[in-house]
């Protein structure tokens, strides 16, 4: 097992920040991806192995869920308030919603992974900061 790092979150939220900032969830030092969907085996920093993931669909599911969630109000308000066309609308809304798509998938992604850890899925071993004052 790689050795614990100094500053291990101290909560669910610090855990997925630290993933959907695309750093390695455990010390927040290292890369968590090496191309842009893919993880790295070991953060360069704790040497924490991440081959276990398996973040699958989810993060698309995600990333589809917050798109739709921005643009169909924004599509709704074209239409109704500034009574744009179908194809007018249209030519705002798929590039704006694939451009969101994409910026949202990698921060998805870590943040799933970060989850998946945190919650000691699969094959990761569960690890907390020791609390002040209750050191072995």
């Amino acid at each position: 097992m790689s050795p614990v790092p100094a500053a291990l979150p101290h909560s669910f939220m610090e855990a997925a920040t630290r993933g959907a900032l695309c750093k390695c969830p455990r010390c927040g030092e290292g890369r968590l991806f090496r191309r842009w969907l893919k993880p790295v085996d070991r953060c360069a920093a704790c040497r924490m192995d991440w081959t276990p993931q398996h973040a699958d669909d989810f993060p698309a599911y995600i990333s589809i869920f917050l798109t739709g969630h921005i643009t169909v109000p924004l599509l709704v308000t074209l239409v109704l308030e500034y009574d744009l066309s179908a194809l007018a609308a249209g030519a705002i809304i798929v590039p704006l919603s694939i451009a969101l798509m994409l910026a949202l998938i990698q921060p998805a992604k870590g943040a799933v992974i970060a989850a998946q850890w945190w919650l000691a899925l699969g094959d990761f071993r569960r690890e907390r900061p020791t609390p002040p004052g209750n050191e072995p």
